[in-house]
């Protein structure tokens, strides 16, 4: 039988995703969120820094790394100089400061395309599941596990579950640009 849930899921993943990408993103206030795409080479793999030091904000516009190994300070800090975030590292022994610098308007101007590009690659896979859904429903109708009218009650359900989700993208993208443009 057709599970409409399990694609509602996959879509609700979809989501999940674009908004752990927006809040990596970097704007004029410090979030620790925002270093969460950053991987650091130690030990032998790509590890997340908040694995290698505990990540602070004690002002609106400063984070602060507190690398527990000496020997990977430097590793942190060329690890954040590769990453797109434009931010400087500051060391201090085993302590890395990240000044959060002001926005200024072309960065908030490509900031916005920035979103609106990770919001359409969302919309996306939110339609790509749609498209398989629609494909394993006309598979279930070839093969007779269900009528057309139950077909088309299903499709109907599936639209409707992608029209919220690409709705609820749409949201997330006007907050996002809303907060750029007002900090």
């Amino acid at each position: 039988m057709f599970d409409e849930k399990s694609h509602s899921l996959k879509m609700d993943k979809a989501i999940e995703v674009f908004s752990k990408e927006l809040s990596s993103l970097r704007t004029g206030r410090a979030n620790s969120a925002m270093l969460d795409l950053v991987k650091v080479d130690v030990y032998g793999q790509q590890m997340p820094i908040n694995q290698i030091g505990s990540i602070t904000t004690p002002e609106p516009r400063m984070i602060n790394i507190q690398v527990w190994d000496q020997n990977n300070v430097n590793l942190v800090d060329s690890a954040i100089k590769k990453s797109e975030l434009g931010l400087n590292p500051q060391i201090d022994g085993q302590l890395i400061r990240l000044p959060i610098p002001e926005l200024n308007e072309e960065r908030r101007t490509e900031l916005k395309k920035i979103i609106k590009t990770m919001g359409e690659k969302c919309k996306i896979s939110i339609r790509n599941i749609r498209r398989d859904a629609n494909e394993e429903l006309k598979k279930l109708l070839k093969s007779k596990k269900i009528g057309e009218d139950e077909e088309k009650s299903f499709e109907k359900n599936v639209q409707n579950i992608t029209d919220n989700h690409v709705k609820i993208v749409d949201e997330k993208i006007a907050t996002k640009e809303k907060e750029i443009m007002t900090i």
